[in-house]
């Protein structure tokens, strides 16, 4: 069974959250973290702080494009309120 992830990493160094999209969870969240992303290098290292898995390629792309946007942004960020009052 396959299965595409949207995931958030958010920075332990800086003040910087991440939206991305994968077929292997593990091996993009370690490519971020041993700095072989362009795009995430100058943040790592990262915690994988939200995922989700869908069996369609595009509800994931679609998704990630959502999360991407502004009005995307809020809804993450009220979605972990509570992570990120702590």
């Amino acid at each position: 069974m396959k299965f595409f992830y949207v995931y958030v990493l958010k920075s332990l160094v800086k003040d910087f959250l991440y939206v991305g999209f994968t077929q292997d969870l593990k091996r993009r969240f370690q490519e971020h973290n041993n700095k072989e992303e362009l795009s995430t290098k100058h943040y790592a290292p990262f915690e994988l702080i939200y995922y989700e898995a869908y069996r369609n390629i595009n509800d994931a792309k679609r998704r990630e494009s959502y999360f991407k946007t502004t009005k995307g942004k809020v809804t993450l960020k009220q979605m972990l309120r509570k992570f990120f009052k702590r």
